[in-house]
């Protein structure tokens, strides 16, 4: 199966359509005066679809076990055609487009088996997603436009002796969601130089300052401390949006000291400085971040 372990929970939604074409109008006669041998059509048809919502996994091998949430199975009747629409939803890091395939499938499937005896004509058609919501593919934000800098914060990096990994993770991270990196510098732990490039960075109108390292807790983690006098307005949900996706992935991440907020319209967040925590830290937060922008123009949010 694919890695999704790097997806984030979300809302996600299918509608999917399958159609059951008779040959004639007894036939639909049978199915809405409760008159087919075998039972009631809808009712035993819906039954089976219901099931192989939660069983799609178990039949198809690359699909992932997940949390159906709900699931509706409708008809509508329109001459001999017997339109069926299955919706299921789930809160999860995958979509359920197949899950709602398959159901719509095999209330088809039950259907002619049910039908079958009366009449030997049944035809399936039209198995189709008729719409998916929900995951990163249904995020409008884009980073065009948007002007990054990436500050990498650590001692033995800039004297040369360690190579920086966590912030060309970052730079990668966000030129997959169209961010252009304005700069990219390494320097000491220190608070005013750290402070002395976000002021330069801010004042030249750079949009996202992205700054990795120092926001552990040793001696030498002074980030957040030259960071947080800065802001205009601290945005705690981004910190704890990056520290609930770390946690889910290693315990370790309770000790971070994220930080995001607001100098002008400047958005500066301080990631960890490990290369994993900065990557994963991107990947909690982008893109759906960028929605800030949009704020910030009194967009729709």
């Amino acid at each position: 199966m694919v890695n999704i372990t790097h997806k984030s929970n979300t809302l996600r939604k299918a509608l999917a359509e399958a159609i059951v074409s008779v040959s004639s109008h007894e036939t639909i006669n049978a199915i809405l005066n409760n008159e087919v041998p075998k039972g009631n059509v809808f009712e035993m048809a819906k039954t089976a679809g219901l099931f192989a919502a939660k069983k799609t996994s178990d039949m198809i091998p690359d699909c992932h076990p997940l949390p159906v949430e709900y699931t509706s199975i409708r008809y509508e009747v329109r001459d001999l055609d017997i339109y069926i629409t299955s919706e299921i939803h789930t809160i999860y890091k995958t979509g359920v487009e197949v899950e709602a395939m398959h159901a719509a499938s095999v209330v088809a499937l039950t259907m002619y088996d049910m039908l079958k005896p009366i009449d030997k004509n049944i035809e399936i058609r039209n198995i189709r997603l008729i719409e998916k919501r929900g995951g990163k593919t249904d995020n409008k934000d884009s980073g065009e436009g948007i002007q990054a800098s990436v500050i990498v914060c650590s001692d033995s990096i800039s004297a040369g002796h360690k190579e920086d990994k966590a912030g060309k993770a970052i730079i990668t991270g966000l030129q997959k969601h169209s961010v252009n990196i304005n700069d990219y510098i390494i320097i000491p732990d220190e608070i005013t130089e750290i402070q002395h490039k976000i002021k330069e960075y801010v004042q030249s109108g750079i949009s996202l300052i992205m700054i990795t390292g120092g926001t552990g807790l040793s001696k030498r983690d002074v980030t957040p401390e030259a960071v947080r006098p800065l802001l205009d307005r601290e945005i705690p949900g981004i910190a704890e949006t990056i520290r609930n996706y770390g946690q889910q992935r290693t315990p370790y991440s309770m000790l971070s000291r994220s930080l995001a907020g607001m100098i002008g319209d400047t958005l500066v967040i301080a990631l960890p400085g490990s290369t994993k925590g900065a990557e994963e830290s991107v990947d909690a937060i982008f893109p759906a971040v960028l929605h800030i922008y949009k704020m910030l123009k009194g967009g729709k949010h």
